[in-house]
């Protein structure tokens, strides 16, 4: 908890509730076809996206924004009582997080509805400020598609670059809670007197905090990776090959997003197939299982998994959200 008169602006805590309002925002368009009524709560979830554009990415010069332009990655922001505002240079899949907000329409989707276009498009021209922030929205993508997005395309990359940095967040497996780069430097901050700290952790937590959990501080955490898949693959609809990245970054090998999108399914789903030798990376901590005949094809559903061996860790019988790798078979 932070001391009285501390506050924090989150980037993924921004990042989840612009990609809600894009969600809704689609319910209502689909909604619209039978009741025009859900046309006026289609744009008006539309208006809190670009607010929330705006917030995120700093459009009011009185506000502080999560973007920072030096090390091109999203931070949580911490608000000091004495006024100070500082940028807690943490790279951990919070700043990722903002790939969520992405959402492509197609033409058919939003013409037709009776003053949809209109109601739209006029919210932009009387805040351009704001419709600035989005990327292209006025402009017909492939097959007349249209991109709602809190990042524009180079920032996009910056993220990528980082995300798929086999010494940051690329990890064999897929991608890391918590840049690799804080292994050997931590992170620290001094609040209210008290010395915080956070290193890349890839298996277990060293803190009891949370009973040992260390989602964010280092593991493959399976809800976050398929999240980011279909961010991707989303991105990739309306871009198509017109947007490459480098992958793995400083490889000098480009790739398409829905290239990436698929390579990181392939190191998601190597965490419970068999490899070279026949075991299975998330099932290495049952030799017995994986041994014997009766049980080999029995695979366990963990929370997390190690971020350099793919180790399965915590509950095993995670199903909430580790059958994920399912569909991603499924889509291979």
């Amino acid at each position: 908890m932070l001391p009285p008169g501390y506050q924090l602006d989150q980037a993924d805590g921004t990042a989840w509730v612009a990609a809600y309002a894009l969600d809704l925002m689609r319910i209502a368009l689909e909604l619209a076809k039978r009741n025009s009524v859900y046309v006026d709560i289609a744009v008006k979830f539309f208006e809190h996206f670009l607010y929330i554009a705006g917030a995120i990415n700093r459009v009011d010069s009185d506000a502080e924004g999560l973007w920072d332009e030096q090390d091109r990655f999203f931070y949580d922001v911490l608000h000091r009582p004495d006024g100070v505002n500082e940028l807690l240079r943490l790279r951990s899949i919070v700043g990722l997080m903002p790939l969520f907000a992405v959402q492509v329409l197609e033409q058919h989707e939003h013409e037709g509805l009776p003053g949809s276009r209109e109601r739209l498009f006029g919210f932009m021209r009387h805040r351009p400020d704001l419709a600035s922030l989005v990327s292209r929205w006025t402009e017909p993508g492939e097959g007349n598609r249209m991109l709602l997005a809190l990042l524009r395309g180079e920032r996009t990359k910056d993220l990528l670059k980082r995300m798929l940095d086999e010494g940051e967040f690329l990890s064999p497996f897929g991608i890391r809670s918590l840049s690799k780069a804080f292994a050997e430097m931590a992170f620290g901050i001094r609040i209210n007197g008290d010395a915080l700290c956070a290193h890349y952790e890839p298996a277990e937590s060293e803190s009891r905090l949370y009973g040992g959990n260390s989602n964010w501080r280092g593991p493959v955490w399976m809800p976050i990776n398929y999240m980011l898949i279909e961010s991707l693959r989303e991105f990739h609809r309306y871009y198509d090959q017109n947007f490459s990245v480098e992958y793995p970054s400083g490889s000098g090998f480009l790739a398409s997003l829905d290239e990436v999108a698929d390579s990181l399914s392939q190191r998601l789903t190597k965490l419970v197939l068999r490899d070279e030798e026949g075991n299975r990376p998330s099932m290495a901590g049952y030799p017995q299982l994986q041994a014997d005949p009766a049980s080999r094809d029995l695979v366990l559903f963990h929370e997390y998994f190690h971020g350099e061996t793919g180790l399965g860790l915590g509950a095993s019988h995670q199903t909430g959200w580790s059958a994920l790798v399912a569909l991603l078979l499924q889509v291979g």
